[in-house]
């Protein structure tokens, strides 16, 4: 067992790949061959799908001790066998503009606040055994006063975003309950609490 825990530098390369689809995303399939640990090669296949990078973000209001959630439904996790809406922190994808500019107008979109301060918190790779978006997390302070209007999504989109204030100790028992099962959204509202940032007591 090594003490270094760093991550290894890995090395691979890419033999042939083929697009097996391109419509939303792309999904490529890979013929590649891969430098194990111990010095020796490996070849193998692997897929991958890209459908861009991402971000996601929290409104919080500390005085109240609550945050912003949505609440919509999602084909993979009804695929999942999820029968409900998922409960999530906003989100959405860049399409080639700068994370900050993207979320302000996700936020805005979805959930009706226009924001002006925004933190990064980190970059994430969400699913890295199969898809190669990095997701991009912030949080933000919200009032009731920077509610321009009532979010929703688009709807051209086929977007139908309910928006739910939902106090931060509520959202920790939804979590423990599992109506809360998005792991970005989990990470979101542990970073709140763990910071010190919005929690359930004074």
């Amino acid at each position: 067992m090594t003490k270094n825990y760093s991550p290894a530098p890995t090395t691979a390369t890419i033999n042939k790949s083929q697009v097996l689809a391109n419509d939303w995303g792309k999904l490529v399939k890979y013929d590649m061959t891969y430098t194990r640990s111990d010095g020796t090669a490996q070849h193998f296949t692997r897929e991958a799908y890209d459908r861009g990078h991402g971000a996601t973000i929290m409104l919080y209001n500390s005085d109240a001790r609550t945050i912003i959630l949505t609440s919509q439904f999602r084909l993979p996790a009804f695929l999942g066998g999820h029968n409900f809406e998922l409960i999530e922190a906003c989100a959405g994808l860049l399409d080639e503009r700068d994370a900050v500019q993207a979320i302000r107008k996700e936020a805005e979109e979805e959930t009706g606040y226009k924001l002006s301060e925004v933190t990064k918190i980190g970059e994430l790779f969400m699913s890295p055994g199969s898809v190669t978006e990095r997701l991009h997390f912030f949080i933000a302070p919200f009032t009731h006063e920077m509610r321009v209007n009532d979010g929703g999504g688009v709807q051209e989109e086929g977007e139908d975003i309910r928006v739910l204030e939902v106090p931060i100790s509520e959202a920790l028992q939804m979590i423990d309950d599992g109506r809360i099962i998005d792991a970005k959204t989990i990470i979101l509202i542990q970073h709140l609490v763990i910071k010190g940032i919005c929690t359930p007591h004074a």
